[in-house]
Order: C-alpha cells, then structure tokens, then sequence
C-alpha cells in the first residue's frame, strides 16, 4: 500500500493518502481546500487514480477540498449519513466498506465530538484514522457542534480502544507535531480517557476545557456541509491568467516546453546555468537572458517585473529553486520550464520548436 501523512500548518489538520500499488486507485481522507494543489499534484506525479475523498467529520476548523477534487479529479466524495452534509455521492453508516484497488475502510461510526464522526479501520485493523473522535494524547471537544462528553467516550471505548493494541491510529489534527499513537498507548497514557478514567471523570474533563471556538468555523461548517462547494466568499483555486501553470508537490511552479514554444514572444525567458552551459552542446532559447543561479538574487533589479518570467537550466532542477527565488521576492507570473532544456531538446526533434 501506498500511505502518506500530509499537513496543514494553518489548521494543524492531517490528510491522508492512501493507495493500491498494483492498481494505483486511491482514497484521500480529510482535504483541505487550500491544499488542493499540493494533493493533486501529489496523487498525478506517483500516477495515481483518486477514486473517493472521505471525510471523518463536518470540519469547523477548515474547508474541505472534496468538491475540488470531484470536479477536476473525477473522484467521489463520501462522509457519514449523520453528518447533515448536502452533495456527497456515498452516504455511509456504521460498517460499510470503502475501497480503491485492494485498501479498503471498514467504517466505525464514533459520534460525540459531532453527531456525524466516524473512523476508518484498515481490512488488517492495524490502521486507524479517528479525525478529531480520539487525538494523540487528547480527544475532540465536546462543547459546540452537537458534541456530547459521554456519547465520545463509549464511541472511543467501543470502536476504537477495542481495535489490537498495536493498530495505529492517525488523528485528525495534532498542534505539537505528533504524527499518530496506538490503541495501547492511548488505553495506558491518555489523560482524558485512558487507564481507569471512568465517564464521569472524562464529563468532567470536558466540561472545563475553556477553549475558544475554532477561528473559521463560521466559514468552515456551512462550506462542509455544502462537500467543500465554494460561495461567493471562497474562490476556487485556478491557473493563472497567463498559463496554465501547475505547482508540482515540491511547491514548484511549472510550464511545459510545447506552452513555452507557442508562446514564448509573450514571456521573458531566463537561463540560470553557467555561461559554459548556455553557449554548449544543449544551447540555449533564442532571446534568453542568462543570470547563472549563482547571481540571481544580486541581479533580481534586472529581470522585468511587467512580462511573465519562465526559468530554465539543463534539467529543470536550478531553475526550479531560481523560480521559488523570484516568487520569494515580488514576482507574480513566475514558472519553471519542466525538464529544462533537456525537455526543450526533446520538443524540437518532435515538433516545431526553433531553439537558437
């Protein structure tokens, strides 16, 4: 299986990926919308089919990014029948099954933090995703929401801590760089709900939080239970006017050589090799400006500020840092030459392009 634990530092939330690596279908659990980029990028460039986006819960602390990912990707979006949510495509219960290839999620309903909270179990139960129902060290609030101290403690002590004590469980959120715990760990050292804590101990616990209410939820809640659908107030994220640019998971702004030859009057081509380089066996662009990496931040004053600047070196990799440079510093319109010259070289023994 292919498994990756991905992070929003503006939430704190954790996305999951998972992935059949024979099939290469895959399920991506709890999005976040301003991460749509990052993700898809992530599930193109390991050649993956994205067949659902799950959530755990109705989110008050971020927007989910599942409508995006259905209208580029195609993929489902799937949550709890109790959740209230309008738009999803599967509505699960208690014990329905989800799968992409050979992963599959068998759905535990845990209730308590949100009426419509569930954990997915892996078919081997030696994974578990409990969204905000049990955190590492700590358990969801209970205090807005239709939360409920006691109903999240049987929905732990019976769904979750009855899992093997070596199942891992990856939370929903965590704000001190825990990246996941285990049943036994959580059964032994919790100190909302582990070792003898009674439910009167936990009701207690709860009661006297004292948190503040997550500072989007009067953005979040209504947009989750729409699936992510944006309103007038949450643009959807789109390519740049003046290309479809793609940022790759690296964060790299990217443009393909055959966008580049069909329009390269209208952009300000700039080559950060070495002199050797843009004069050698590959040769350079015609009208390149050559700014060796090395020089790039001594020389920002001489690059245009007006026309859409695309980077390109031998391979792709200098002038992908030299694009992050130039983002770093003001520049708008900004992209990489994916694959450099060695892509560009490649373009004209197939098709037109006319390189000096």
């Amino acid at each position: 299986m292919i498994f990756r634990q991905l992070f929003d530092a503006r939430s704190s939330t954790y996305t999951y990926l998972l992935a059949d690596a024979a099939t290469k279908e895959a399920l991506l659990i709890d999005t976040v919308f301003e991460q749509f980029q990052r993700d898809s990028a992530l599930v193109s460039e390991l050649g993956l089919r994205l067949r659902t986006t799950l959530e755990t819960h109705v989110h008050a602390d971020h927007v989910t990014a599942a409508w995006l990912f259905r209208e580029r990707l195609g993929s489902k979006i799937a949550l709890s029948a109790d959740g209230g949510a309008t738009g999803a495509d599967l509505l699960l219960r208690h014990g329905d099954v989800v799968s992409a290839g050979g992963v599959t999620l068998e759905v535990r309903s845990t209730p308590g933090h949100t009426n419509g909270c569930v954990t997915y179990v892996t078919g081997d139960r030696q994974m578990a995703f409990t969204g905000d129902a049990l955190l590492v060290r700590a358990a969801g609030r209970t205090d807005f929401q239709q939360g409920d101290a006691r109903t999240l403690y049987r929905s732990v002590h019976e769904q979750i801590f009855s899992l093997p004590g070596s199942c891992i469980l990856y939370p929903g959120h965590d704000y001190q760089g825990r990246t996941a715990t285990s049943v036994d760990e959580e059964r032994s050292y919790n100190p909302r709900l582990g070792g003898q804590r009674s439910v009167d101990d936990f009701f207690g616990y709860m009661q006297n939080l004292g948190l503040p209410h997550p500072k989007q939820i009067d953005v979040a809640v209504p947009a989750n239970l729409r699936c992510g659908r944006p309103d007038a107030g949450l643009a959807a994220p789109e390519s740049p006017a003046w290309a479809p640019v793609v940022r790759s998971f690296a964060g790299v702004p990217q443009i393909g050589p055959l966008w580049l030859e069909e329009n390269r009057p209208a952009v300000w081509v700039l080559d950060v090799r070495e002199p050797a380089e843009f004069d050698g066996e590959l040769g350079h662009i015609e009208g390149a400006a050559l700014v060796p990496i090395g020089q790039l931040r001594q020389k920002l004053g001489e690059i245009p500020r007006d026309r859409p600047v695309v980077c390109v070196c031998r391979s792709g990799g200098r002038s992908a840092q030299a694009a992050i440079i130039l983002e770093g510093a003001g520049f708008k319109d900004v992209a990489n030459l994916d694959g450099g010259m060695i892509a560009w070289r490649s373009l004209e023994r197939e098709g037109p392009a006319t390189p000096s």
